[in-house]
């Protein structure tokens, strides 16, 4: 009998350590779903855009989309989620740029014909790079506002709370992807064991710009606690709007775009007669 069990225990702990050792080895493989496809932003439907390519401090060369702002504009610095390009957020993008906002919209390392590797710190590397680059180009930095979907808020949180912006746009952000890893593999330590925990929660408290936060009560990527808990931590001034029937990639549809500009026509003083 005791050797019944502990053979039956040792196979219980075999079938444990074998999809816990790979969901470490492959974890960076569910963080980061990048596209190659390299698409230009006309056939994203964001006409009048200019493809650039932005040198970072270790050396990438990553994927740009930039709209300049109409005179008196601010500029709106973008970035995506974990899947696909920055041609995920181009309706974001169009509506912006459609206010007469500036739009710098990135595609991380690794996506989207960005050279490199996609990590945490990588990402955050490339948002310091673009912004570099909308500062050497004068203006365009005047005032700011820094937008960050999904993944890409938490890339948006830690820009800003490193340097000053004018306003922060989260939608659909959690607190660290840390705690989205342990509610979807609750019986793993991944706690322990994630390379690229984005810690936005200990970050946000940082951010003294205004801010406005976006989440979809059904969302089932990130779910609405994430986007809670993150904004309780968060100083004011902030707003965090809520959409009933919002998931997780549509909440354009329920209205997000619109109170989108109206935040940054707001926190940067733009009257309503610049987009007519």
């Amino acid at each position: 009998m005791r050797r019944w069990i502990v053979g039956l225990a040792a196979a219980a702990a075999a079938l444990y350590a074998a999809p816990l050792a790979y969901l470490y080895a492959f974890q960076r493989s569910y963080v980061f779903r990048p596209s190659q496809e390299r698409i230009a932003p006309a056939a994203a439907g964001l006409k009048g855009a200019e493809a650039h390519e932005i040198v970072t401090a270790d050396g990438e060369r990553i994927v740009a989309w930039y709209v300049p702002p109409r005179p008196g504009a601010p500029m709106v610095l973008s970035f995506h989620g974990q899947t696909g390009t920055v041609a995920r957020v181009a309706e974001r993008l169009r509506a912006f740029a459609d206010a007469g906002f500036g739009v710098l919209g990135v595609s991380y390392r690794g996506y989207g014909g960005s050279t490199g590797v996609p990590t945490e710190e990588g990402l955050h590397r490339d948002a310091e790079a673009a912004l570099s680059w909308l500062r050497a180009r004068g203006g365009d930095t005047r005032r700011l506002v820094v937008h960050g979907f999904s993944l890409g808020a938490a890339v948006a949180v830690r820009l800003a709370s490193r340097n000053p912006v004018d306003g922060l746009i989260l939608e659909a952000p959690f607190a660290s992807a840390v705690d989205v890893a342990a509610i979807r593999y609750p019986v793993f330590p991944v706690r322990w064991l994630m390379h690229d925990p984005f810690r936005s929660d200990l970050a946000i408290a940082g951010v003294t710009s205004p801010l406005l936060v976006l989440h979809g009560a059904a969302d089932r990527t990130v779910p609405l606690e994430q986007g809670r808990k993150l904004y309780g931590l968060a100083q004011a001034p902030k707003r965090f709007v809520t959409y009933p029937e919002g998931g997780h990639n549509d909440l354009p549809r329920h209205g997000a775009v619109d109170e989108m500009v109206r935040f940054v026509r707001d926190v940067a003083g733009v009257p309503q007669a610049l987009a007519e």
